[in-house]
């Protein structure tokens, strides 16, 4: 089975275009180091809960939308091997983790076991 490296992100509207020029940036490394698919998502009908949501689980601001986005690799270690290429891609040198268009400090992420696909 596949392994899925999972993101829910606040993301400010008016930096969402900025956001996407990385996440294409992204989807080109992660694809030619390897990786299964790259998905990256916005909110469309992602509405706040009573107790959880999307919107709650990164405190979401007005000014800002949910990106939901997704890796999938053969496994694990392929995860582990494709990310460590991709961390030390040259074509991230440039960028400053200090101005990323979205809150890092709230953006949620994990690995998961694949346990049904189609």
């Amino acid at each position: 089975m596949s392994y899925v490296d999972g993101f829910v992100i606040p993301v400010p509207k008016a930096r969402l275009d900025e956001y996407r020029k990385m996440a294409r940036l992204g989807r080109k490394v992660w694809m030619e180091h390897g990786a299964l698919g790259y998905h990256e998502c916005v909110a469309d009908d992602a509405p706040v809960g009573k107790l959880t949501s999307f919107p709650r689980s990164v405190k979401l601001q007005d000014d800002e939308v949910v990106v939901f986005a997704y890796i999938v690799y053969k496994s694990r270690a392929h995860r582990d091997k494709v990310n460590k290429l991709a961390m030390n891609d040259k074509r991230f040198a440039k960028m400053d983790i200090k101005n990323m268009p979205f809150d890092t400090k709230r953006m949620i992420f994990g690995g998961f076991k694949t346990i049904v696909a189609a």
